[in-house]
């Protein structure tokens, strides 16, 4: 049919406007709402727990584990990049592997390049800022309510890689650098985030306030996992990384459940379309996730550690130190070093290089994964009363490990790491 101009061009506008609009107004990301909050906080205490259960408990060591951490993380978000709507168990499987790799990443620098926390969080702070000026540069938005484009999606997930990357330094830099200890970094970042929240009720931008507080879970996520899984002698509860995670995990499942059962009863959200589930029932699904939290935490902690928080622990941080997880009412601390009182590692120390010393370097091998585990359940308890003589040991344990593991084992090789670890814990017990 011969139209005019101007007819055609009305009805090639009629006909491709609304398949941008469709395609524009999908909303990639949840509704930020109380169990968001609650999600976000539980998924980065996983994270860090997690990681650290499948790198030392089951045995895969850093190297395997930061290895598939980024190969699930770079498939999954490949398939939350590729989804047209928002998929609520992909978008929060996303969110999990993100704190783990930006906890790794992190880490990476920290610990192997042995960066200072300053530095490595001002960096990060630098590169997130430089991110969001790029991002408002050529969208002009950074609200979580507009990731409706693929290019803002990219931003997006970039942004809260940053944000896990820079929230596991600066909460490093507090509980760590700063010796403040996981129990007041709970007290400390729960403390920012009411601020935070505070301030929005009061009139401050949305979206300012959002990023802020995204970065503060990490660190309050983090010293929550600490505060949960260290032995009641460091002053935690006492469940440990895997009952911490499954105990996490089954409150995220239970509420992304009921978020994907939505998604499926009422379609794909607009952006700007009330959730599917009222703010009250919603606050009611927080409060109970959190109380269920809470209740598991205080319940299973004395069954697992009947006598643990009566008794006098010998691995307790150092008294008049500001860091670790502090004094500990009705437990002594025994100070014979910057980091306490290390004989329940010598202990093992000593075992092992007697069986390497009697040639029995298997049996040393399998015994020295004792030390592994009970060196990285004390970490978040006794790195912040002294963080370099912390990886003095942890360097000369890294070395330990090594040399016992290798493909074929040398017995001068161990006996020689051995040796050069008891002198570091000699050293170390001589500085009280």
């Amino acid at each position: 049919m011969n139209l005019p101009l101007a007819c055609r061009m009305t009805t090639t506008q009629d006909v491709t406007m609304p398949r941008r609009e469709v395609v524009g107004f999908l909303s990639k990301v949840p509704t930020v709402t109380a169990t968001f909050w609650l999600i976000k906080i539980l998924s980065t205490t996983i994270g860090e727990t997690f990681a650290d259960f499948l790198a030392v408990q089951v045995g895969l060591g850093t190297l395997v584990t930061d290895g598939a951490m980024i190969t699930v993380l770079a498939v999954t978000l490949v398939g939350q990049l590729r989804s047209r709507r928002y998929v609520p168990w992909l978008y929060w499987l996303t969110v999990v592997l993100v704190s783990i790799v930006g906890t790794q990443i992190t880490d990476f620098f920290t610990d192997i390049l042995g960066i200072s926390l300053y530095v490595s969080t001002t960096v990060f702070a630098v590169l997130l800022a430089i991110m969001f000026a790029v991002w408002w540069q050529q969208e002009r938005t950074l609200a979580i309510t507009a990731i409706d484009t693929p290019k803002r999606e990219r931003f997006y997930w970039a942004a809260i890689l940053t944000t896990f990357a820079l929230g596991t330094a600066g909460g490093d830099l507090a509980t760590e650098a700063l010796s403040l200890g996981f129990r007041t970094g709970v007290l400390i970042f729960g403390g920012l985030i009411l601020a935070v929240w505070g301030a929005r009720k009061l009139g401050s931008n949305s979206v300012l306030t959002f990023w802020i507080a995204y970065v503060l879970t990490r660190p309050l996520g983090a010293s929550l996992g600490d505060l949960l899984t260290q032995d009641p002698s460091y002053g935690g509860i006492g469940l440990g990384a895997g009952l911490t995670s499954v105990l996490f995990l089954s409150v995220i499942v239970a509420i992304v459940v009921r978020e994907q059962l939505n998604a499926n009863r009422h379609g794909v959200r607009a952006k700007g379309q009330a959730p599917a589930v009222p703010p009250a029932r919603d606050y009611a699904w927080a409060a109970g996730g959190a109380a269920l939290v809470a209740v598991g935490a205080l319940v299973l902690g004395p069954v697992l550690n009947p006598a643990a928080a009566q008794a006098s622990a010998p691995t307790s941080a150092p008294s008049g130190k500001a860091g670790g997880s502090g004094a500990v009412p009705g437990i002594e601390t025994d100070a014979t070093s910057p980091l306490g009182d290390l004989r329940p590692f010598a202990v093992i120390v000593d075992d092992v290089a007697a069986k390497v010393d009697g040639g029995d370097v298997a049996a040393g091998a399998k015994r020295v994964k004792d030390l592994e585990v009970a060196w990285d359940n004390a970490e978040a308890a006794i790195k912040p009363t002294s963080p370099d003589d912390w990886h003095s040991m942890d360097s000369a344990i890294d070395k330990t490990l090594t040399a016992l593991r290798a493909g074929a084992p040398s017995q001068a090789d161990c006996a020689s790491a051995l040796n050069n670890l008891k002198a570091v814990i000699g050293t170390l017990e001589a500085k009280t």
